[in-house]
């Protein structure tokens, strides 16, 4: 294994649907590093735009042993993927752990919105991130203040522009690739379908959102803020409880009907990247109908986060970013999933039917040092997207990995209470 300021061979999976892993790429050749690819279906040969990658066309359950004889023979030292729970990169996590080599995931930052994230070994259940707020006070004080201003944005057209492209070639070109496995939980072309739909009723969507965000805002209505996400994200299929959001929307509708106060109401606000396929306003009503409060729970697609948050008496999530927004503004917080944001401290600890009435209080000094921390140990600022966003972010991950300095400035460990709380809620651990 190549030791810290050494010369590495980097060896790239599948990375997001940008240009940014072959920027990333030349980052670490630039600085005198080798790299690797390994192109599993089209979209990765199609985004790659690099010579010299390898195709990967067999089975997934042969995928294990090709990977360990490619990294023996290649002397491979560190191993990079997005989306840390794909199965093709749970198993090279898991041979990077035999090996005593590195694996980094790399994901859309939880300081939101120009901001990455970089882990080692994996995110949520896996995240190396402390959840000790003794450790994060200490960690943190030994790193300086992250600016956390906004400086690189895209447009929605830009990430469906790449998004498309990448998921289209591989569909369309499946049979160069045939037995990759792609592990969506839509088809591509249903969820693009479903798009159609729902760009056709957004005008009126958010129209009514606006209206309902004002409504409360100018009558002073106490309500509870449910920031939905999306069904298919890995956030949900592999750091939560819950095989189906429904799941959750059956458990907080039926505890906010018993034990919240009568004059509440609650806001259930949908993703803004939700495709419409679940049809949530006809699941929200009838799960709400069934609990007897439909005339106090509230679905909205859009509104102002922002205002939404500043007036919420709590904020609900299963692992969202929303919660550490709401949190980072004092509110009070409950989160149903895994997160590294889930502190004592900062969150609320007890069972959800203490939550309505006795939220608690937000330690705004612990959560300035979880962010500071963060953005020191395991965010990147940048964008897969903005020119000037991932060229900032290409220097500071070939430094980080180059100096091994990802979940640094102390070397921590995988969170254990973290992980039994996983287990105890029902988290599949793979």
């Amino acid at each position: 294994m190549t030791l810290a300021g050494g010369r590495r061979t980097v060896l790239f999976l599948q990375g997001p649907p940008t240009p940014f892993w072959a920027d990333l790429a030349d980052g670490f050749e630039a600085a005198g590093h080798r790299t690797l690819r390994v192109n599993l279906c089209m979209g990765d040969r199609v985004l790659w735009r690099r010579k010299g990658a390898l195709d990967y066309r067999g089975r997934l359950s042969g995928w294990s042993a090709w990977l360990e004889a490619l990294v023996a023979r290649e002397g491979v030292t560190d191993i990079l993927y997005f989306a840390d729970r794909h199965p093709y990169h749970v198993a090279a996590k898991a041979l990077a752990e035999r090996l005593g080599i590195r694996a980094y995931a790399m994901e859309f930052g939880y300081l939101r919105p120009d901001w990455l994230t970089l882990e080692r070994g994996g995110m949520g259940v896996y995240s190396h991130f402390p959840d000790d707020p003794d450790l994060i006070r200490a960690a943190a004080a030994k790193v300086p203040a992250a600016s956390v201003a906004q400086i690189y944005s895209h447009t929605f057209n830009q990430e469906a522009w790449y998004e498309v492209t990448y998921n289209l070639s591989t569909v369309f070109c499946g049979f160069l690739y045939p037995f990759y496995d792609a592990d969506k939980y839509y088809h591509p072309i249903v969820d693009y379908l479903t798009w159609v739909r729902r760009l056709a009723t957004s005008k009126a969507a958010l129209a009514h959102a606006d209206a309902v965000v004002r409504g409360l805002e100018k009558e002073r209505t106490p309500f509870f803020l449910v920031a939905l996400q999306l069904q298919m994200d890995y956030q949900i299929r592999a750091n939560s409880p819950y095989r189906h959001l429904s799941m959750m929307l059956d458990e907080v509708i039926g505890s906010f009907k018993a034990n919240a106060d009568p004059q509440d109401r609650l806001v259930i606000k949908t993703h803004p990247l939700d495709n419409g396929y679940e049809n949530w306003p006809k699941v929200v009503r009838r799960i709400a109908e069934a609990h007897g409060v439909a005339d106090r729970v509230i679905l909205i697609e859009g509104g102002n986060l922002g205002v939404l948050l500043s007036h919420a008496k709590g904020v609900l999530v299963v692992n969202s970013t929303v919660g550490l927004q709401s949190l980072r503004l004092g509110r009070p917080t409950k989160v149903l999933g895994i997160a590294v944001f889930d502190v004592r401290g900062l969150t609320h600890q007890g069972p959800l039917d203490g939550f309505w009435r006795e939220p608690g209080a937000v330690d705004l000094g612990l959560c300035d040092a979880l962010v500071r921390l963060m953005a020191a140990a395991i965010q990147v600022k940048g964008s897969f997207y903005h020119p000037d966003g991932r060229k900032a972010a290409v220097r500071e991950v070939v430094r980080r990995v180059a100096e091994d300095r990802v979940n640094q400035p102390d070397a921590f460990v995988p969170a254990l209470p973290r992980m039994r709380r996983a287990r105890a809620i029902g988290v599949p651990i793979r």
